[in-house]
Formats: structure tokens, sequence, C-alpha cells
């Protein structure tokens, strides 16, 4: 996790074949999977959410090394300010 400029970074990495290029603009589609089973609702639902709350997920992915999202989200920083109620 990196906190800079009001925002927060988390980046998730695995180590799999990585996406490859002709699915990339797919993944964040509803109902999109390559898998036989599942809804293909995960990373869609993710976006909307991150989207929702100000921020942006995105990713980067390498052929046969894996592929590492990152999730980038706005900070509440008057709520570190303000007094205890």
């Amino acid at each position: 996790l990196r906190v800079t400029d009001g925002r927060a970074r988390i980046s998730f990495r695995d180590n799999g074949p990585g996406i490859p290029a002709e699915i990339r603009e797919k993944i964040f589609l509803p109902n999109f999977t390559t898998k036989s089973s599942g809804s293909g609702l995960g990373l869609a639902l993710s976006r909307k959410i991150v989207e929702l709350l100000g921020g942006h997920i995105g990713f980067t992915s390498i052929p046969g090394t894996g592929t590492t999202f990152t999730v980038d989200l706005p900070v509440d920083t008057a709520a570190e300010t303000e007094p205890d109620a």
C-alpha cells in the first residue's frame, strides 16, 4: 500500500501465464470469462465499485510472467483531522 498526493494505491501481482493481448479489452466486461465455470462478474464488479469510490483499477500483464492489478483510491484526509466526537 502506498499513499501519495491524497491517493492510496495497492497492487496485486501473480506469476501466472499473463493475460493474452486479444482479450485485454474484454476482461472488465460483465459476463466475460475464460473459465469453464463462473459468472464473469468479478472484475466487472470490482471496477464498478472502485469507480463509484472515485478510483481507478488497471493492470499490466506480461505473457509468461504474470499480471499486476493496481487499485488507486482517493484518501479521505478530512477524517484524519476531525476531532473525535
